[in-house]
């Protein structure tokens, strides 16, 4: 008996549907699947190449297109590329807050989810003196809380306040005993160590929150017990009494209602309180005439894509009562900014490093009226390694360690690291002063 003849090449997809190598052809599905990726793809391209830019309307960076290096990351990069790199973004942002107020009598919500990934930053003054930047807030990857609460009045409030309370990501007793344990390594070198946290707008003003918000119970719960471990247990100076005290004097909170930083007021009161610390009496002489008024950009209104401005008052600091010592303000201290002047009465004439965050920024004019020799430095920076780091505690007689209030909660403090801890214990034993 012959073998029978072999059948023809046939495509899958034209063996009959009850075929067990029936296949069926999708492309039409295919088609449309690759226009989309094209268009995915080379959209922002050609909107660049005809004059449309994507602009920064959030507190960050715009995303760059991810590496193929990255493996598995370039897929889960991607989504954050494309959304940044929407020309139109800040067009569909206004026009969904049109239709959410037209229809729904409300705000559209636009800042829901973490705030991680999302830091305010002291914006630059619209007017005269340039203002300070600072690096990027927090990045706790917890979800379920808002970037920005929306109080009563128009305030606003950063979510990460009571986030950080709610999740930290290290606890409280850790970071102090790790805080005093760089205490203990400055002031056996012979150095003097002052720890200063900056009070959250919440802590100051809470009276603008509203009645309900994400993380209102578990941060209210934790704040008495956070604050009552970083005054005892952790040293710092207690600033609250002194900020509150000025609020009173002048009559208006000393937080802008759409910025999560202190005015100018805080920044004397920061001066002040620091300069107390290294030298008591130090400050008898001071003068703070006011200077006038300036416009400043908002940054909590930036997380919701939308744009603002705050009003503060300029002061000079007349550390001997008649000399004018007050600086400008700092752009950025992400790498050490040295400021030097001659000594005055009033003032501190010792090498001074302050270690800190955007409070330190919003307070740069008045702390180079309080130290004749200061150098700024950012705590948490990749433009800073940890030698140079380190290298600036030794070069320094007073070291001041200052943070806000999340990022202590929170445990986002770098310089409690072990490594980092470790090199300025060896640094500081390896280099005394007396």
């Amino acid at each position: 008996m012959s073998e029978p003849s072999p059948l023809p090449a046939v495509h899958e997809a034209y063996l009959p549907r009850e075929h067990a190598l029936h296949r069926p052809r999708h492309g039409k599905r295919q088609l449309t699947a690759l226009i989309c990726a094209l268009l995915f793809f080379a959209t922002p391209t050609l909107l660049w190449v005809f004059g449309v830019r994507p602009s920064e309307i959030e507190n960050h960076r715009l995303a760059g297109f991810p590496s193929l290096a990255d493996g598995f990351s370039f897929f889960t990069k991607l989504p954050n590329w494309a959304t940044d790199q929407l020309s139109f973004r800040a067009g569909a942002i206004n026009a969904a807050k049109g239709i959410s107020r037209g229809v729904f009598g409300e705000e559209a919500p636009l800042d829901q989810g973490s705030a991680s990934n999302s830091g305010p930053i002291p914006a630059p003054p619209l007017q005269q003196p340039s203002g300070p930047s600072a690096p990027s807030g927090p990045s706790s990857g917890q979800g379920g809380y808002r970037k920005v609460v929306q109080g009563l009045d128009g305030w606003l409030y950063y979510g990460y306040d009571a986030e950080s309370k709610c999740t930290p990501t290290q606890d409280i007793d850790t970071t102090m005993a790790r805080i005093n344990e760089l205490r203990a390594a400055v002031e056996a070198s012979g150095r003097k160590f002052v720890f200063v946290v900056a009070p959250d707008k919440t802590t100051m003003v809470p009276e603008y929150l509203p009645a309900s918000y994400p993380g209102k119970e578990c941060s209210l719960a934790a704040a008495p017990n956070d604050w009552y471990k970083i005054t005892t247990a952790g040293g710092s100076l207690d600033l609250r009494p002194e900020l509150a005290a000025e609020a009173a004097r002048l009559g208006r909170p000393i937080y802008a209602p759409n910025d999560t930083h202190w005015r100018d007021e805080g920044g004397i009161v920061l001066a002040h309180a620091v300069a107390e610390a290294v030298k008591p009496g130090v400050t008898a002489t001071w003068k703070t005439p006011t200077e006038g008024q300036y416009q400043g950009i908002a940054d909590l209104p930036l997380l919701l894509g939308q744009t603002g401005t705050k009003t503060n008052t300029k002061y000079n600091l007349q550390p001997d009562g008649a000399t004018n010592r007050a600086g400008n303000y700092i752009g950025s201290i992400d790498q050490p900014v040295h400021r030097q002047t001659a000594p005055l009465t009033g003032m501190i004439d010792e090498p001074t490093l302050v270690y800190g965050d955007s409070f330190t920024l919003a307070s740069s004019r008045y702390l180079e009226g309080a130290f004749s020799d200061l150098t700024y430095l950012a705590y948490s920076t990749p433009k800073t390694s940890q030698a140079d780091a380190v290298n600036q505690f030794v070069n320094s007689r007073v070291v001041v360690l200052q943070a806000v209030e999340r990022n202590v909660n929170g445990g986002l403090v770098p310089f409690t690291d072990p490594g980092f801890v470790a090199a300025v214990k060896t640094a500081m034993a390896q280099h005394p002063v007396r």
